[in-house]
């Protein structure tokens, strides 16, 4: 039995909530709403052509594997934002010159975009830090 079938059920019945549930946030689907779509799949089945267990448990541990893949990067994000603003701190009161050499100062203050550090100049202006930039 696909999963649409499963998720096209009866409103008010089992499938119907947990397809509910996956739907809350489009593109993702957490352990619990996969399980109940799980349930659901396994009441709704063919009873004279079931799931195989073994796909069940397959199944079962890719989500299980994607889970973990998920919460390894949320954990690596979080160290590399607190890595970046230990770094984006050792600037503010060095001087920041842009590559052409136009913009230069003292930076004031540093806020991290998607781009890199954005620094903040003692004459207003903002400085991108990346390659080519001289701190002194």
């Amino acid at each position: 039995m696909d999963v649409a079938s499963a998720t096209a059920a009866q409103p008010g019945t089992q499938a119907d909530n947990a397809g509910r549930a996956g739907a809350s946030s489009p593109g993702s689907m957490d352990y619990d709403s996969f399980l109940r779509l799980l349930i659901a799949q396994m009441k709704n089945q063919d009873p004279l052509n079931p799931m195989d267990p073994s796909e069940q448990v397959a199944q079962l541990a890719t989500f299980s594997m994607v889970e973990q893949a998920i919460m390894t990067n949320k954990k690596l994000d979080g160290l590399l934002s607190a890595t970046s603003l230990a770094q984006a701190s050792d600037l503010i009161g060095r001087t920041a010159t842009s590559a052409d050499g136009r913009i230069s100062g003292e930076v004031t203050g540093v806020r991290l975009t998607d781009e890199g550090p954005l620094a903040t100049l003692d004459g207003g202006e903002t400085l991108l830090v990346g390659p080519g930039v001289r701190l002194t």
